[in-house]
């Protein structure tokens, strides 16, 4: 055991947030350019340092909030990546979060100093250091969360059709959803409140909005659901 903090080695910790959007059509992801070397010009995550005062959590959401302008989001610890190569400036090692935005909501990123742009997450450039490998992480978490958790509604407007439900897990999920038992798997969570709006765009008839219901998901919660989809 060590007697004394002298010693030992001093290294950085990053930050990086993979922030993931859904424009009723893609799953997508918000990247911006880096402005200060290595790899100073090349797309990167959204990221910064630990500071002394601060939880992981805290500073994920400060970095969020000044580098896009974006507070109050979905955001989950990923993974801690700490290859000792990993970035050529410093000894830094750099614990990765994922954020779910509605992108339709956030087309304009507040901060436009950092060049934000998004990006199908099918044609995203290259990414500098291990950011890639990142991304990969994220995906694979959200898969998993999106069939056991409703944090897919975080990507929706807060009334949305059951068509843009089903977009938004197929391309979560990358694959093609059968329609019916789709709509029926949806029905039996009874977590959803159906209005008496309907979304006139995308038929004559016009499709019934609808609403997740937190509060009655919440409930069935204490009372022994399991959210599975």
């Amino acid at each position: 055991m060590l007697s004394t903090y002298s010693t030992a080695d001093k290294v950085l910790l990053a930050l990086d947030c993979i922030i993931f959007g859904f424009d009723q059509h893609e799953l997508k992801i918000l990247l911006i350019k880096r402005d200060f070397e290595p790899e100073k010009g090349k797309w990167s995550l959204i990221g910064g340092f630990l500071k002394r005062t601060e939880t992981l959590d805290e500073a994920a959401n400060r970095i969020l909030q000044h580098l896009s302008g974006l507070d109050d989001i979905y955001l989950e610890q990923l993974y801690t990546f700490s290859e000792v190569d990993r970035d050529p400036g410093e000894r830094t090692l750099s614990t990765a979060y994922y954020a779910l935005i509605n992108s339709e909501n956030h087309k304009q990123v507040a901060n436009g100093a950092y060049s934000a742009q998004w990006f199908n997450i099918k044609e995203a450039p290259s990414l500098i250091f291990d950011h890639g490998q990142m991304v990969e992480k994220a995906i694979l978490r959200l898969r998993r969360r999106a069939v056991t958790k409703p944090i897919g509604f975080e990507l929706l407007p807060e009334k949305f059709t059951m068509l843009q439900l089903q977009k938004l897990y197929e391309a979560i999920l990358d694959e093609k959803l059968d329609k019916r038992n789709f709509i029926n798997k949806v029905n039996a969570l009874d977590i959803l409140i159906k209005l008496d709006e309907k979304d006139m765009t995308s038929s004559r008839k016009g499709s019934y909005l609808y609403q997740f219901d937190k509060q009655k998901y919440d409930q069935k919660i204490e009372e022994g659901f399991t959210f599975k989809l």
